[in-house]
């Protein structure tokens, strides 16, 4: 009976992932929000053919894992600290700026300090599959604004994982601060070993073995979630640990093909994870938390494209260039769903909170990806005017 469920489950997401997504790209839709809109039919709060969506999320939650793994591939180590440094400035002031107007308002409408400035924070960040997805891999790899986008999605993330780790540590160690600061300290310890072990032992096996697909995709994917489960058992994250492997792994002569081959394989997984989103929503709630989650949403995606075009064009880029990274990071992100949740099994977080946040998150995916393919080259695009691989 178990298979046979497991079964169903698989065939209901891609079989209404399939038909959603054709929907969704005629309606100039992003593939991100058909996966969430089919979640929210199927789960429980309408037809309820899946009835446990937590189930689906744990095992979608390894597209982000693999995501994160993908992005470190993509930069080596001397260009990731260029890039930081450059986009240090953007992403802090911005981030500020998303968190003071993310709590104001939550205050307005009658949160706790704490939760409002919880709900401030959780706006800082802008979704990194969707900045990822939808950008032509020219402009992902060989590009400025790639270079842009990459480092400031990069650092929000770093962002939002030591969010995490504060979360976490906070709820295992009852707020003993000592604790959270040597969890923290893992970090370096994590990056280097990963470096040496890179060095001395994987380039070695995959210059041996480099002819053998099978054995190249096997230790790619072992080193990615070895990794990732290093990074969770010393205190940091899963996402933490993949990056981190990512990164180390970059400066190899056959990065460039892991990353390719890994992609249907993540692709996969964010699916499930997408899908478990949207089947995660309880409907009901939202009457209650609708108006201050359109707000929210509204606000963040007015402000976020202002507020990145002002400060990249104060740092000397193109308003033109300024223009388009704006847009593209315009949403808010789905680590703030991830936050939301450790946020709110630590008792810092009510359920009222946490679903105000899902909902504005839901509505600015939706919304900036539509925009995005309306304004902007993307792989997906349905004009084939603004369609770039």
């Amino acid at each position: 009976m178990q298979d046979e469920f497991a079964l169903f489950v698989i065939f209901v997401i891609f079989t209404g992932a399939a038909v959603l997504g054709g929907i969704a790209l005629y309606a100039r839709q992003s593939l991100l929000v058909a996966y969430i809109a089919l979640g929210v039919l199927l789960g429980p709060s309408v037809a309820g053919l899946v009835q446990d969506p937590a189930i689906i999320q744990g095992v979608g939650h390894i597209g982000i894992i693999f995501l994160l793994f993908l992005l470190g591939l993509n930069l080596h180590p001397q260009k990731l600290l260029h890039m930081l440094r450059d986009a240090t400035i953007v992403t802090l002031v911005s981030s500020i700026v998303f968190a003071a107007c993310g709590a104001l308002i939550a205050v307005l409408f009658g949160f706790a300090l704490l939760e409002s400035l919880l709900i401030g924070c959780m706006m800082m960040f802008s979704s990194t599959i969707i900045g990822l997805k939808l950008l032509p891999t020219t402009a992902l790899h060989h590009r400025r604004m790639g270079e842009i986008i990459i480092s400031v999605l990069l650092l929000q993330d770093v962002i939002a994982l030591v969010m995490l780790v504060v979360l976490e540590g906070h709820a295992s160690a009852a707020g003993r601060w000592g604790q959270i600061a040597l969890l923290l300290l893992t970090l370096p310890g994590v990056a280097v070993l990963a470096c040496a072990l890179e060095r001395f032992l994987l380039n070695r096996l995959i210059a041996r073995f480099d002819t053998i697909q099978e054995y190249v995709f096997l230790v790619a994917i072992g080193w990615c979630v070895g990794f990732a489960q290093l990074g969770a058992t010393l205190g940091l994250s899963y996402e933490m640990g993949a990056f981190i492997a990512g990164v180390a792994l970059a400066t190899s002569r056959i990065s460039t093909h892991i990353a390719e081959s890994l992609k249907p394989l993540r692709d996969f997984f964010l699916i499930m994870f997408f899908f478990s989103l949207g089947a995660s929503f309880e409907l009901s709630v939202l009457p209650d938390v609708a108006v201050p989650a359109c707000v929210l949403a509204g606000t963040m995606l007015m402000l976020k494209p202002f507020v990145f075009r002002k400060l990249l064009v104060r740092m000397g880029e193109g308003r033109k260039l300024a223009t388009e990274i704006g847009g593209r990071l315009g949403q808010t992100s789905e680590f703030s769903l991830l936050i939301a949740v450790v946020a709110t099994q630590a008792g810092v977080l009510s359920l009222r909170a946490s679903y105000l946040i899902q909902a504005a998150v839901l509505i600015t995916f939706i919304v900036s990806s539509y925009l995005i393919m309306l304004r902007f080259p993307t792989p997906i695009a349905v004009s084939a005017r603004l369609r770039r691989d």
